[in-house]
């Protein structure tokens, strides 16, 4: 069986399927930190705003790369699927976009102001960043729902959008831990337990409410042996934000011990919540609408787009890995980036 499918390229379909779902998840990670340090630079001091824009200042024009690889690979190995979604979810695109948009002049455009024009781009910054977020939220949940405008699928999209934004302040402040000290550190620890409230509460609802409104959701939850398959994601989160808020509540440490613990858990935490959305989706790309085999492309054309990508893949990785093993260690107070 094996043998046939590599010979008939019906493999193809669900290789792509993985790297556009790792690209998504990596660009989730990566640009959630970053977006999240954006929604919480609004309660900072102003020099505290200053750290913290450069704690993410080398990394988060190249975290948005995985988004376009993502977007780009849905476009070329599904284009069924990237029409359908863009088309259903088209306005809040454009929101994300105008999000972005606003993050970038933002950024570039507060360091060179003068002082008592720096606050409006502060707010623009912190604006961006919101709105960003909202909008990929209200996206995932408007996608889960199989794009229903019913006013309980609209419900749903929006609690999805508060809890994409809460998750990635969760994430956000969890990187000032790790890469700042004294009071912002401090300070990004109390943001973290209240993030991480507000993230277990969604969660839960999202988790509640997915199986009542997708009965084929519900079979692949509930019913033997699947449940006894997808039971360790939820006892492994479970535990993970026991041991997370446990550590939250002992730092900061002497010399700082631990302070990447709470970034590597949320990491973790954010990984299986994915792992948990594609098994729910499989063999769906779009909920209830679209196989992924149904969408991809020719097995002929896949092919050759696979060569392309297995070059792409590993250069964004190692660009990645180089650039975070250059900026390692704690964010400056003097980086220009002010």
């Amino acid at each position: 069986m094996i043998s046939s499918m590599i010979a008939d390229g019906s493999w193809l379909p669900l290789a792509f399927a993985f790297l556009m779902g790792l690209s998504m998840l990596i660009y989730g990670v990566l640009d959630g930190y970053d977006l999240g340090v954006g929604i919480l630079s609004r309660t900072a001091k102003p020099a505290e705003k200053d750290r913290m824009i450069a704690s993410i200042g080398p990394f988060w024009d190249a975290n948005e790369t995985w988004l376009v690889l993502g977007v780009g690979l849905l476009l070329v190995a599904f284009p069924l699927a990237h029409g359908m979604i863009l088309t259903e979810l088209y306005l809040p695109v454009a929101v994300m976009l105008i999000g972005l948009i606003f993050r970038g002049v933002a950024f570039d455009f507060r360091a060179k102001v003068p002082a008592t024009r720096k606050e409006r781009w502060n707010t623009a910054f912190f604006a961006g960043s919101l709105l960003t977020a909202l909008a990929q939220g209200y996206m995932l949940g408007s996608y889960i729902m199989g794009f229903d405008h019913s006013l309980m699928a609209e419900a749903f999209a929006l609690l999805c959008a508060v809890g994409v934004a809460v998750g990635y302040t969760l994430i956000g402040a969890c990187w000032l831990i790790m890469k700042t000290d004294g009071e912002l550190q401090r300070k990004a620890v109390r943001w973290a337990k209240l993030a991480l409230l507000g993230g277990c509460a969604t969660i839960v609802l999202v988790s509640v409410t997915t199986p009542l409104v997708s009965a084929r959701i519900f079979e692949k939850w509930f019913t033997m042996p699947a449940l006894l398959w997808l039971s360790p994601i939820p006892l492994l989160t479970g535990a993970l934000v026991l041991v997370l808020w446990r550590t939250l509540g002992r730092l900061p440490l002497p010399q700082d011990r631990l302070c990447w613990l709470p970034f590597a858990l949320t990491v973790s935490i954010m990984v299986l919540c994915f792992v948990g959305l594609a098994y729910s989706f499989f063999p769906y790309i779009v909920p209830e609408k679209l196989l992924i085999t149904q969408a991809a492309s020719a097995p002929e054309s896949l092919l050759i787009i696979l060569v392309g990508a297995l070059v792409v893949l590993p250069v964004l990785i190692g660009y990645t890995i180089l650039a975070y093993r250059i900026f390692h260690g704690k964010a400056a107070h003097d980086l220009h980036y002010h």
